[in-house]
């Protein structure tokens, strides 16, 4: 789709409680579950999606490293992104729980890792850290796993972590650490993710806010010596005719009330977060356009989700389109949705991604 190279294309496990047909109508049949959770897993593998984000949430759903490892013997092809909350983990333990299922999902085409992870930068409930000492714990761990998981003996004194360990007996199948994936706005996030992280993941914006996030994270990570790719975390709605897509995207919200959305949205511990807040922010400069930030950008879903709450709505020519746009402006990998998560993976694996050059992202 562009002269860039083949991008990442992610799906979406809901293991949040986070799957719908009508947003903000608990629906039994669509319940964080095992086997639900795992049913769009093998959906994402069988259409041919490159990888799969498992997300993570402490009250909500079920755990996500014990579903990676059910699932790892499962796969024959597609990579997982595994979420974990950093406040709640100790990263020697963590670790061993990476290179575990690394080795149990084996080496993909090329001996290229099949695991991945998405670091998430949590307090621990009870606990509230500032921003400026969370993200600096979140750092201090990433330098803690990529050491223990890169096969080299650790000698950490940190702030929070003080630590001497033997290079480990088990490590992945590459030898290395797997790639870390990680977002955040805030100055300390984004400081924290130019030092630490290999692809930086943003949620939804405007195509100027894209680029602008871009060229900043680009000149921080340049300023420590590192490079970093960057990954699209946003949903999808796509029909065979725009109007198809609009209406599709009308009905999710068909029968959500404000005050519902409202609950949703504050029982999120990040609900405070700077990326959450631009998130309003977008919802808020789209009203006058039925919810459009710009075109094909709608932000009706975060009525009704902290986070990611913006949405691609249109026909399959204008999704690819507004997929190459983000190429374009520095995306090396999509982390894609929607609602239901079974029902418009499909969707998208029929009316998209046969069209776009795709594979798993080498960092």
């Amino acid at each position: 789709m562009t002269a860039r190279g083949p991008c990442e294309i992610s799906w979406f496990s809901a293991l949040c409680d986070d799957d719908y047909e009508f947003l903000g109508v608990p629906d039994p049949r669509l319940q964080s579950s095992f086997d639900h959770c795992r049913d769009i897993v093998l959906q994402a593998e069988s259409g041919g999606f490159d990888n799969v984000l498992l997300p993570s949430g402490y009250a909500l759903g079920i755990d996500t490293t014990a579903f990676a490892a059910a699932m790892a013997p499962l796969l024959r092809r597609m990579r997982m992104l595994m979420a974990v909350r950093i406040g709640e983990c100790w990263p020697p333990q963590l670790a061993r729980q990476i290179a575990t299922i690394d080795r149990m999902l084996g080496a993909g085409a090329g001996g290229l890792a099949r695991l991945a992870i998405n670091i998430i930068s949590s307090d621990l409930p009870g606990e509230t850290l500032a921003s400026g000492p969370r993200y600096a714990r979140t750092l201090e761990a990433m330098t803690i796993l990529r050491t223990l998981l890169d096969g080299k003996p650790l000698d950490h004194q940190g702030e929070f972590w003080q630590l001497r360990i033997d290079p480990p007996r088990i490590g992945t199948v590459s030898g290395r650490c797997p790639p870390l994936y990680f977002g955040g706005l805030s100055e300390a996030a984004r400081e924290a993710a130019a030092q630490g992280c290999d692809v930086y993941l943003m949620w939804p914006d405007t195509m100027e806010g894209v680029r602008a996030i871009v060229a900043d994270l680009r000149a921080r990570a340049e300023r420590h010596g590192r490079t970093l790719r960057f990954g699209y975390r946003v949903h999808v709605v796509v029909r065979e005719t725009e109007a198809e897509a609009r209406a599709a995207a009308d009905r999710l919200l068909s029968k959500l009330d404000d005050d519902t959305g409202a609950a949703i949205r504050a029982r999120s511990l990040d609900s405070q977060s700077a990326g959450v807040r631009r998130q309003a922010e977008l919802r808020e400069e789209a009203v006058r356009q039925d919810g459009y930030a710009e075109a094909n950008l709608w932000t009706g879903i975060g009525r009704a989700r902290s986070g990611c709450g913006a949405a691609i709505v249109g026909d399959p020519d204008q999704v690819l389109a507004k997929l190459a746009a983000y190429r374009d402006a520095g995306i090396d990998a999509f982390i894609l949705s929607g609602y239901p998560h079974a029902a418009e993976a499909d969707l998208f694996a029929r009316h998209v991604l046969p069209r776009i050059d795709h594979a798993p992202l080498v960092v």
